[in-house]
């Protein structure tokens, strides 16, 4: 079995007397793409902010190859490599996409108050932004504002700026989250292209895309995964489809979000 690059290990989170999150077990092996499925309220936002440093457990550990997490701030977090993208499109607007992927780039390698810089230096930043403009296909934008990109390109320039850190698990927040058909369809493709090789892990309301991308699904619900698998066992497993698919199972039915 291939060695798990992310472990979550008896995590808890209470908020007073309110647990949200009541004792998650959960391994990411190197390489896969899993998603986390849930009703709403099931916690899998307070998940993610546990697992990217925004909150910390109240109990439980959080290792990246092998090392605890758990605790760090967010920055830590991401230069041990992890990068989390959030559910609300975070750019710069009034910048151009360009320079969006560039201060990205730049903070990945600790130069965001840097400036005075080799012109090597500089050569290199600016040929990595090329490579990762190209590589979510917003070369032709490069000089546009973020701000007014369509939606589907803004969360492709977000995925870039993800991408800049060179991180080995991404955690991605509903990046479907607003699209049109066509939209989904495009970024779906683009998400599975740029994650090759990588751990992913991906909170998303959209069934459709979670059973085209993910190699195996956990389901949360009131804080406790009850059932991992494959698409195809998630989908014949009955206390799923009774927490969460709904009775009975319909294969062409749409999911509740």
């Amino acid at each position: 079995m291939t060695d798990s690059i992310l472990s979550l290990r008896g995590l808890r989170k209470s908020f007073g007397a309110t647990e949200i999150i009541r004792g998650v077990d959960l391994e990411l092996p190197a390489g896969e793409r899993r998603a986390v499925i849930g009703p709403n309220g099931a916690g899998k936002s307070t998940l993610f902010h546990l697992i990217s440093g925004n909150l910390t457990p109240t109990a439980g550990e959080v290792l990246l190859d092998g090392r605890r997490i758990d605790g760090l701030p967010p920055q830590r977090i991401n230069r041990r490599g992890l990068a989390r993208s959030f559910q609300i499109t975070n750019i710069f607007p009034r910048l151009s996409v360009f320079e969006n992927i560039r201060l990205a780039v730049m903070r990945s390698h600790g130069l965001q108050y840097t400036f005075w810089r080799p012109v090597g230096r500089i050569r290199a930043l600016r040929e990595e932004t090329d490579r990762l403009l190209e590589r979510v296909r917003l070369q032709q934008h490069a000089q546009e504002l973020a701000g007014e990109l369509s939606y589907s390109g803004q969360r492709s320039l977000e995925l870039a700026m993800t991408l800049a850190s060179d991180p080995r698990v991404i955690l991605l927040d509903e990046p479907m989250a607003g699209m049109s058909n066509d939209e989904t369809a495009h970024t779906l493709a683009l998400i599975r292209e740029v994650t090759e090789g990588r751990a992913l892990l991906l909170v998303e309301h959209d069934m459709d895309v979670v059973f085209a991308l993910a190699d195996r699904i956990s389901v949360l619900v009131y804080g406790q995964v009850i059932a991992t698998g494959t698409p195809a066992q998630i989908r014949a497993d009955a206390a799923v489809r009774e927490a969460y698919l709904g009775e009975p199972h319909d294969e062409g039915a749409e999911v509740a979000a």
